[in-house]
């Protein structure tokens, strides 16, 4: 089982998915793994690939779910397979290393949202979470935070409570006193980071799965 994780770690996982972007075309595409050894990927992109008029040699860095964390992994376009069903194979080469776009990474999370406002509290739902910051449809009142506007939150994710620090980013009246709201997060604790990671990767695992089936 160790071993089925740590592989994964180092590649992706054959029959899963992972995103291939093209470096100097600046595309990501999503692709299912047909294959994954030690020195070549192969991958299925779906859907608009965006690639027209890709050729062998093109540099791409793939990023995938592995463990409770994104990785990625560079490497070279080797061959291409046009038609109804396109397929990609990938050199790659060296070791796997944590993806550094991990805290851009969002998922549709829905958990409870607690944010002090007016000398009371806002409650609501986030829409998506990421490392960075979150969207929540909030329960309102009065004049709406102006952007920059520092604060206190609280998310409850399965059995923890999380308290982090925030900052408004914009905020929408959807009518009947509700605020659909972006705030980004500021000075993530290294627990609260790795909870919110693994709470947004087991979403975008459940999404993946679903499309899948």
């Amino acid at each position: 089982m160790n071993d089925e994780i740590d592989q994964h770690l180092d590649r992706p996982e054959e029959s899963g998915f992972a995103d291939v972007t093209l470096v100097t075309r600046g595309v990501t595409v999503t692709a299912s793994v047909e294959l994954s050894e030690t020195s070549v990927v192969i991958v299925r992109p779906q859907g608009d690939q965006s690639a027209c008029g890709l050729q062998p040699g093109e540099t791409v860095e793939l990023y995938w779910v592995g463990g409770h964390e994104e990785r990625t992994l560079p490497g070279t376009l080797t061959s291409l397979e046009g038609g109804a069903e396109p397929r990609w194979q990938i050199a790659v080469k060296g070791q796997a290393e944590r993806s550094q776009r991990r805290k851009a990474v969002r998922a549709r999370v829905a958990v409870p949202v607690i944010v002090p406002w007016a000398g009371s509290q806002m409650t609501g739902t986030t829409v998506d979470l990421s490392e960075g910051g979150m969207r929540a449809l909030m329960d309102g009142w009065g004049l709406p935070p102006e952007p920059g506007t520092p604060t206190q939150l609280s998310i409850e994710i399965d059995d923890d409570l999380l308290h982090l620090q925030g900052e408004f980013v914009w905020t929408a009246d959807r009518g009947g006193q509700q605020w659909l709201l972006a705030m980004k997060f500021l000075d993530v604790p290294e627990r609260a980071g790795d909870i919110i990671r693994r709470r947004v990767f087991q979403a975008l695992r459940d999404e993946r799965a679903a499309t899948a089936g």
